[in-house]
C-alpha cells in the first residue's frame, strides 16, 4: 500500500490512549477503520516494563494497515499505526517520532498525557484524542491541550469500557465532542475529517463574514448565559464556532443559529468551549519562582496587620487559586510570620467555579506538584486528591464576570493571567480600571507571560 509522509500539516494525527481493558476496545476500533482513511495513529498504552508486548502482531490481525512498534526519529506516516514502546515515553514534533526511558524514580508516569500534550502543539487542529478504557486519569489533561489547540475529542462509553477511570475523567472535562463505543467511532472520525469546514481559515473568514450570524449566536449565548461575548478576541470565538460547526456536521452559519434553538444543550456546549480554561498547578514554573524568592516575601513582610487579601482573576477550576494558597503557606513558614490571609477567586463560568470550590482532582496533578507539597496540603480518597482544609478555608470562589461585576476592594496582590489576551481592547482596559480601583497602593499585579498594561 502507498502511504505519504505527513509533511503536509493538512494531514490529521489521532492520539489513542489505553490502558487496562484497552486491548479488546483497541482492537474493535481498527477493526471497523478502514486502511485508507488518510490519517496517522499512534497508539499510547500502559505496558507492563516486564513483559513482551506482543501488541504489534495481534493488531495487525485486526487491520490492513502497517502496524510498527514506534521508534526514535520515525517519521509518522498517514494510514499507518505507531505503538509505544515498553518502558518508553513517546512524543511527537515536526511530525516525528521521539522515544524517552520511562524515570521509574520521578513517581507518577502518565505517558497519555505526554503524548497528547505534544500532539497538541505539534498538530493544532489536526490532532485528534481517543481514549479507552482504562484506570487512573490519564489523557485527561491532555485532551483539554487537544481541545485548546483547536482538536477534537472521542472517548469510550463508560457502559462499553471494562473500566471506566480514564473515559470517566476526560468526560468530566465537559470538552469532550464525542462518547461512542469503539466499534461507532471509526465512521464518526470519517465523517468528521470529511467534512467541509474543517479548514479554520476557510470557516474563520466565513463567520467573520457573517455579522448577522454572529450577533445571532452572540445574543443566544447572552440569552442563556448573561455573558455577552461581542467584544472578546474574534480569533479565538470564531475558532470555537467553527469547530463546533464541524463536530456537529453543519456547513453555514444559518443552520448552527438554528441548530442552537433547536438544541439548548448545545448553547451550553459552546459557552464551554469558548470560556476553555485551560490551567494547572504551579502554571510557568518561573513566574511562580519569582513569585515565591521575591514578590511575595516582600509583600507578606510588609502587610499591615490585618487580613491579607488576595485576588485570582478568572480562576478556572481553582488550579491556580490553591498554587497561590499553598504558596503564601510556604512563604510565611519559612519567614516565621503568621497572619490572616485570604484568597478572593473568581470566573464567568459557573460550572468551573462549582469543581473549585469542591477541591478535587485526579491523580494526575502529582506531574505538576513535589511530593512535599502533595503530602502536606492534600489527601487521598476514592483515587482523587483533595485539598486540605487547612488550604481550603484560605479561598473563597465565586462567579464573577470581570468587566461588569463591581471589583474587589483592598487587595494586596491580583492574579489574572492569561484572561486578558481573549479579550478586544476596549474590555482589557475595562479590566485594567477595576484592578487600579481594587489595588492597595504598592501592591502586585501578576499578569500572564504574554500580556502586559502597555496604553492601558
Amino acid at each position: 500500500m502507498m502511504k505519504k509522509k505527513l509533511e503536509d500539516p493538512g494531514k490529521y494525527i489521532v492520539g489513542i490512549g489505553a490502558s487496562a481493558g484497552g486491548l479488546e476496545a483497541i482492537e474493535l476500533f481498527f477493526s471497523h477503520m478502514p486502511a485508507d482513511s488518510g490519517m496517522a495513529f499512534v497508539v499510547i498504552q500502559h505496558l507492563s516494563p516486564d513483559h513482551k508486548s506482543l501488541m504489534v502482531e495481534l493488531l495487525s490481525k485486526k487491520t490492513q494497515m502497517p502496524v510498527c512498534r514506534a521508534e526514535d526519529g520515525m517519521l509518522v506516516e498517514e494510514n499507518t499505526v505507531y505503538l509505544i514502546p515498553p518502558k518508553k515515553n513517546l512524543t511527537i514534533f515536526h511530525s516525528k517520532l521521539l522515544l524517552q526511558e520511562q524515570d521509574r524514580f520521578q513517581g507518577i508516569n502518565l505517558p497519555i498525557d505526554l503524548f497528547l500534550q505534544s500532539l497538541a502543539e505539534d498538530a493544532e487542529e489536526k490532532a485528534i484524542a481517543i481514549i479507552l478504557s482504562g484506570t487512573g486519569s490519564d489523557g485527561m489533561r491532555g485532551s483539554r491541550k487537544i481541545k485548546e489547540a483547536g482538536g477534537m475529542i472521542m472517548v469510550q462509553t463508560e457502559e462499553s469500557a471494562k473500566f471506566d477511570g480514564m473515559p470517566r475523567a476526560a468526560i468530566s472535562t465537559g470538552l469532550v465532542d464525542f462518547i461512542l463505543s469503539p466499534e461507532e467511532m471509526p465512521a464518526q472520525l470519517l465523517s468528521f475529517i470529511k467534512h467541509p469546514h474543517t479548514s479554520r481559515e476557510e470557516l474563520s473568514g466565513n463567520l467573520l463574514s457573517d455579522d448577522d450570524g454572529l450577533t445571532r449566536i452572540f445574543a443566544v449565548l447572552r440569552d442563556k448565559h448573561k455573558v455577552d461575548f461581542t467584544y472578546y478576541k474574534p480569533s479565538t470565538v470564531v475558532r470555537r464556532i467553527g469547530r463546533r460547526m464541524t463536530v456537529n456536521q453543519l456547513e453555514s452559519v444559518k443552520e448552527y443559529v438554528n441548530y442552537l434553538t433547536l438544541y439548548p444543550s448545545e448553547v451550553t456546549q459552546l459557552y464551554r468551549e469558548i470560556l476553555i480554561g485551560v490551567t494547572s498547578f504551579f502554571r510557568d514554573v518561573e513566574a511562580f519562582k519569582l513569585l515565591e524568592e521575591h514578590f511575595l516575601p516582600r509583600l507578606l513582610k510588609s502587610a499591615k496587620k490585618g487580613e491579607r487579601r488576595f485576588w485570582v482573576a478568572g480562576c478556572s477550576t481553582g488550579e491556580e487559586a490553591y498554587s497561590l494558597a499553598m504558596l503564601i503557606c510556604e512563604c510565611m513558614e519559612k519567614l516565621g510570620i503568621s497572619g490572616k490571609v485570604k484568597i478572593f477567586a473568581t470566573d464567568i463560568d459557573n460550572d468551573a467555579i462549582v469543581k473549585a470550590g469542591a477541591g478535587v482532582y485526579p491523580e494526575s496533578i502529582a506531574a505538576d506538584l513535589n511530593a512535599q507539597l502533595i503530602s502536606k496540603y492534600f489527601y487521598r480518597k476514592d483515587n482523587n486528591l483533595h485539598i486540605s482544609r487547612t488550604i481550603r478555608e484560605m479561598v473563597v470562589f465565586a462567579k464573577h464576570n470581570l468587566v461588569q461585576d463591581p471589583p474587589f476592594t483592598n487587595i494586596d496582590f491580583i492574579s489574572c493571567r492569561n484572561l486578558l489576551i481573549y479579550l478586544q481592547p476596549n474590555l482589557q482596559k475595562r479590566a485594567m480600571e477595576m484592578f487600579n480601583f481594587a489595588l492597595n497602593p504598592g501592591s502586585i499585579l501578576f499578569l500572564g507571560s504574554s500580556e502586559a498594561t502597555g496604553e492601558m
